[in-house]
This record gives C-alpha cells, structure tokens and sequence, in this order.
C-alpha cells in the first residue's frame, strides 16, 4: 500500500526548505500524501517565544494548498498539552490503521538525537523515519544501532536531497530587519505574514 509521509515541526514559518524536501521524498517513496502537522506545544521550544498555533497552521495550510499530495494536519492543535511525535504518531497509526506505512520525514541531524526523544523505541516500531541528508550532516548509524539494535537498520532511512539553505530563523531575523523574503516562502505566507504583522514584520 502507498504510504503516508508526515512532517512534524514548529514551522515558524514553514518555508521553500520544508515544502522542496516533502516533494522529493514524496516522489522517491511514491506516497500518497505529505501530512504538514505544525506542533501545538513543542517539547524543544517550550521556553523559546513562537508565533501562536494558529498563525502557524494558517501559514501551513496556504503553503500546501497548491499541491495536491499536501495536507496540513491540526492534529496536535486539538490535543492539550506538550506535543509528543510519540502521541502524535499513536493516533495516527490508530487512524491509517496498521497496513499503511507511515514515514516521519527530518533531518539526519534530529534522528541522531532520536534516542533522547519521548519514548523512542516505541515511537520507531509504529513508523518509519527517512533522513534527508544535507552536505555535512550524516547520520550516527553507530549510536542508533546500538540503541535501537536491528530496529535501526529496518525503519530508518537516508535519502540525499536537495540543499537550500533556508531556516525560519533566518527568515523571522529578515523580516524584523525589513528585508526581503521574496522566494523564501510561498508567497500566500508572505502576504499572510506582512497581514497579520507577524514577526514584528515591516515590510513593503
């Protein structure tokens, strides 16, 4: 069966970097579709100020809406609490059932630190994780391996893609600058940012 690509992350804002990497997965796994789920409460970010869920998922959702393998999923806005990937893929797997695949799709550089996440082990039995490695990030297969034994070699994956070197940190420091984004982010998300005032935006 096709399977079902999913894209967790605080997107704020998602940008070019999240979409071109969620196509070329897409097209080399053959799945059906890319779940965008932009975290309600991050387990990472809890002290770090972002945008409101909202904004972020109202962002997510123009970003997708061109592309009809793309879904923006509030999954984890209509949970309470810290958005565990663990929680999130539980009820997912509940919900595609236990045929169809599910691949978590990250960078290589938040997989090597997959033994530190909220129950790590259980969190790679329900689905798959692909890598999209980038120049000068690899993955740790050593410290996978021996953390997650044959579990590593069985449901994560590397997948070289394309580098574009865009970050929304970069992008939230531009906009307070009054620099161009142009290109960084689609530009529905652009409009809606300069709109909404977001990021302290000045931007003509």
């Amino acid at each position: 069966m096709k399977g079902i690509g999913i894209m967790g992350g605080t997107f704020d804002p998602i940008h070019m970097g999240h979409l071109l990497t969620a196509e070329y997965v897409r097209d080399a796994y053959g799945l059906e579709k890319v779940l965008f789920i932009p975290a309600a409460n991050s387990p990472f970010k809890l002290e770090k100020k972002v945008e409101s869920a909202e904004d972020r998922l109202a962002m997510t959702r123009l970003a997708v809406a061109d592309n009809p393998h793309f879904e923006a999923s509030d999954i984890e806005m209509r949970r309470e609490g810290v958005s565990y990937t663990s929680d999130t893929i539980a009820l997912l797997r509940a919900h595609f059932g236990p045929d169809v695949p599910l691949y978590f799709i990250t960078g290589a550089d938040a997989i090597n630190d997959l033994p530190a996440w909220h129950h790590p082990r259980e969190l790679l039995e329900l689905c798959h994780f692909i890598a999209a490695t980038r120049q000068g990030t690899a993955l740790d297969l050593p410290k996978l391996r021996a953390f997650f034994g044959a579990l590593c070699d069985a449901h994560i994956h590397e997948l070289a893609t394309p580098e574009l070197e865009i970050s929304s940190t970069e992008i939230r420091a531009r906009i307070r600058q009054g620099r161009s984004i142009r290109y960084m982010v689609p530009e529905s998300v652009e409009t809606y940012i300069r709109k909404e005032g977001l990021y302290r935006c000045v931007m003509e």
